[in-house]
């Protein structure tokens, strides 16, 4: 894969953490600037970005259980009846 063109450059900034930032929410960034030395885009290292996603998907597939605590239960015969009336449509 040939390299992006780019007006930008690399300014790297490896102890860059908000003040509010703690142990487990500190996130080591290095940042892409303009030529104007303005903030363009953020680079997180990969075990960081996983951690994140992670995180992001967990906090997802809790919600969705939140919502659905109220729904019908079904037992598992009531279930694959429902699902073999699903794929008749």
């Amino acid at each position: 894969m040939a390299p992006l063109k780019t007006p930008h450059k690399l300014l790297y900034t490896t102890s860059d953490k908000h003040l509010n930032d703690t142990g487990m929410t500190a996130i080591p960034r290095k940042y892409i600037t303009d030529a104007r030395n303005q903030k363009q885009a953020v680079i997180v290292d990969l075990e960081t970005f996983n951690r994140m996603e992670s995180i992001i998907e967990d906090n997802g597939l809790a919600r969705f259980m939140e919502e659905a605590e109220g729904d019908e239960v079904l037992s598992v015969q009531e279930a694959k009846k429902h699902y073999r009336a699903l794929k008749k449509d």
